[in-house]
């Protein structure tokens, strides 16, 4: 059994932190409409921050799963970029520090990850860890964005649930929930819903979604603005392309009434409503692709 403190580096040039939270998003999972991606990218442009924890990727990474880039320059190899699953110290609008765990997800030895992520955790005294992402799901772009949320204890989640009990493949991510759970640590996860038409392009009204969904559950102050007026622009470009298209507009209308059927049924168990004569998502999803697919010029998709 590893050491976990092996896995890591932490600066020891701290400041006194009380009870910070850990937000965490990795790359290599699900996440549709980019949800982490931008949520994390707004973070570091808008927040100071810098690195305070180092994982040891040579031991957590296969390089030749994903192999990082090199450049090469006429006659020489110019540079390399080494993957970096790191934490880092950021303080939100008010000052308020936070840590904020990214990197690729690691692809071997996740028991040890997240072995070194608790440790940690016990290490800076965080009171709550939150991950976040996107996932596809058959809704439609005109309706409020939806999230599923899941923690250690009831208590945490306050949000309904849009499904009973399944079984998916893991992540780290969740593994990660699973053991804070054990170890009696509070964590929330947060699974943005996407409309699974636009969950393999940049979808900013999700990040919106989650970006509000970590502040009211954490209580920190984050800049939402570049990412809401990212957001409109990316609304109204949809609304242009589905405008006049009668076969979309059929296709959004139908969505929308099998989001209207379940949000309207407090006894509803599934998203889909029950019509016979509702084409499924996959339908619905296929035919919005096609049209997306045969817009002309670099700015068709959304």
């Amino acid at each position: 059994m590893l050491n976990p403190e092996d896995l890591y580096e932490l600066d020891t040039d701290l400041p006194a932190m009380t009870g910070p939270v850990l937000l965490h998003s990795l790359d290599g999972f699900v996440d549709a409409g980019s949800t982490g991606q931008l949520v994390r990218e707004h973070i570091l442009d808008a927040l100071e921050h810098r690195v305070i924890a180092r994982f040891d990727v040579d031991s957590l990474i296969d390089y030749r799963a994903r192999r990082p880039p090199m450049t090469f320059d006429r006659d020489h190899w110019a540079s390399y970029e080494a993957p970096e699953l790191v934490v880092r110290l950021v303080h939100d609008a008010d000052g308020t520090p936070f840590l904020l765990l990214t990197g690729p997800e690691p692809d071997r030895l996740w028991e040890g990850f997240t072995s070194a992520v608790l440790h940690l955790v016990k290490r800076l005294g965080v009171r709550l860890v939150v991950g976040f992402h996107g996932i596809p799901m058959g809704v439609p772009h005109t309706r409020p964005v939806g999230i599923t949320s899941h923690a250690t204890r009831p208590e945490l989640v306050d949000r309904g649930t849009w499904f009973d009990k399944v079984q998916v493949p893991g992540s780290a991510a969740g593994l990660l929930e699973l053991r804070l759970g054990e170890a009696g640590h509070d964590a929330i996860g947060l699974a943005v819903h996407v409309p699974h038409y636009l969950s393999q392009s940049a979808y900013p009204a999700a990040a919106v979604a989650a970006l509000e969904a970590i502040a009211e559950a954490t209580g920190l102050a984050l800049p939402v603005d570049a990412v809401r007026t990212a957001a409109a622009a990316t609304d109204a470009e949809i609304a242009e392309q589905v405008e006049g298209n009668d076969e979309v507009e059929k296709v959004v209308r139908a969505l929308e009434q099998q989001y209207d059927a379940f949000a309207g049924a407090a006894q509803r168990d599934s998203l889909l409503a029950e019509s016979q004569d509702m084409p499924t998502a996959e339908e619905l999803g296929a035919q919005f692709e096609r049209f997306l697919a045969e817009q002309d010029g670099p700015d068709a998709s959304p």
